[in-house]
């Protein structure tokens, strides 16, 4: 018996983590069956991408206000689970505040840190809460997230809002156990935060605070490695991707879109037909109609997608009511990866479903309505690219389905023709100056 809450903390743990391996899993070979690409370039750059970007949260202090309080919450984050590695080691080894009699001071410091930190949170996540349901920000109210998207944000905030609420709940008892001298509570000093709370738990037998008190200990555990493995389902999976999105972010100017190859080649060599290789092949595919046909680059952006609306915000074409909104095409394409994923672990392999990223999730009114201006990727905190994703459905759409608008064939029919958009021969391209 006396190894019972160790036993059962080991299974709660193993499970915890193995559910969250399984799942990180099957999400990193989701991203892998994008098309391969070398983003290995310039890693000096690239850390600092990922230091100023997803680290020091730069684009977040466009709006400084917002900025800060998303920085307490991330920074909370992180740090606060430092606190968690003393609970987990308590945990496997049957101590209580393992660390303590090592630290000496420094750890009623950190503890008190932690509080701070824990209160800020709490205090954030309610400002959170308010905007979203309350003051209804009008990027929140957006369509994109109805249903289970809108929830989501809500139930992670209220979760937050409950560990933080544990944690300091936790300390409290724990300081009155310690001044009552109970075993196993090694006095740490005064804690600046869960002190005030204190008197609440003053009139507390010392017998039913422990019980309480080891309640509190549990659930926040328990609620921690739910967390974890609620990550993966949630829009919150930033909090991870957003630091190898950083790093894997695109370093050409803003705005450049790629060329495709296979189509230069063709051009190539339909003007020096000798270069043409005598064993060439034309290419499966131009542009991409389903995630197989995109790059793992565009996959993880879909993964990283923070569903903030910023990117929609700044869209010309959405500000003009028209149908796109680049949030919704990253959490289309996300919501197609899942699909796709469910299809692999259920067959062992993919299936032909019938469906596609093309038409059953991004329709052809939204790919039209964009002006590749590049304000949706300006705008986003964590390196998100809509824009490629947009591009490459747009040349699956032309060049695999000739379905382009009466205006666009006319344009295409006088580049391929006159080498210009305009209906004018070349040789008479210079004919206002003779006029």
């Amino acid at each position: 018996m006396h190894y019972l809450p160790q036993i059962a903390f080991l299974l709660l743990s193993g499970v915890a983590v193995w559910l969250f391996s399984k799942k990180a899993g099957d999400i990193r070979r989701n991203i892998l069956l994008g098309k391969d690409e070398d983003l290995s370039d310039n890693p000096a750059l690239r850390w600092r991408n990922l230091i100023l970007l997803a680290l020091g949260q730069k684009k977040m202090f466009n709006n400084p206000l917002v900025a800060i309080m998303h920085f307490i919450i991330y920074s909370g984050f992180i740090i606060i689970n430092i606190e968690v590695l003393e609970i987990v080691l308590d945990g496997l080894l049957g101590t209580h505040r393992l660390f303590a009699p090592h630290l000496g001071g420094l750890y009623n410091v950190l503890i008190n840190s932690f509080e701070i930190l824990a209160t800020g949170v709490l205090v954030v996540c309610i400002i959170f809460l308010v905007r979203r349901n309350i003051l209804k920000l009008k990027r929140f109210l957006s369509k994109d997230l109805n249903g289970w998207p809108r929830s989501d944000a809500n139930y992670i905030l209220i979760t937050e809002i409950i560990l933080m609420g544990l944690f300091l709940k936790m300390n409290a008892m724990d300081q009155v156990l310690q001044a009552r001298g109970a075993e196993h509570y090694y006095v740490t000093g005064h804690f600046v935060i869960s002190s005030l709370l204190s008197p609440f738990f003053e009139n507390f037998s010392t017998n039913a605070l422990i019980s309480l008190e080891r309640t509190a200990w549990w659930l926040h555990i328990a609620g921690i490695f739910a967390f974890l493995n609620y990550l993966p389902y949630s829009k919150h999976l930033h909090i991870l991707l957003a630091f190898p999105n950083a790093y894997y972010a695109r370093l050409e100017v803003p705005g450049k879109i790629k060329n495709m190859p296979a189509v230069q080649n063709e051009v190539l060599y339909a003007m020096q037909p000798e270069l043409a290789p005598t064993d060439a092949t034309p290419p499966a595919r131009f542009g991409a109609k389903d995630v197989f046909d995109l790059s793992w680059k565009n996959l993880l952006d879909a993964y990283s997608c923070t569903e903030c609306g910023r990117c929609s915000t700044a869209c010309p074409a959405n500000s003009t009511g028209k149908l796109l909104s680049p949030r919704k095409i990253m959490m289309a394409t996300r919501d197609r990866l899942e699909e796709v994923g469910k299809n692999i672990n259920a067959n062992k392999e993919f299936k032909e479903d019938g469906k596609s990223l093309l038409h059953d999730y991004i329709s052809v009114e939204e790919l039209r309505a964009c002006t590749t201006c590049n304000a949706c990727v300006e705008e986003c905190p964590v390196s998100i690219s809509p824009l490629e994703i947009i591009v490459e459905l747009r040349r699956s759409l032309i060049m695999e389905e000739s379905n382009a608008p009466q205006e666009w064939n006319g344009t295409f029919s006088n580049i391929e023709n006159n080498f210009a958009p305009w209906k004018f021969s070349p040789d008479d391209r210079d004919a206002w100056v003779r006029q």
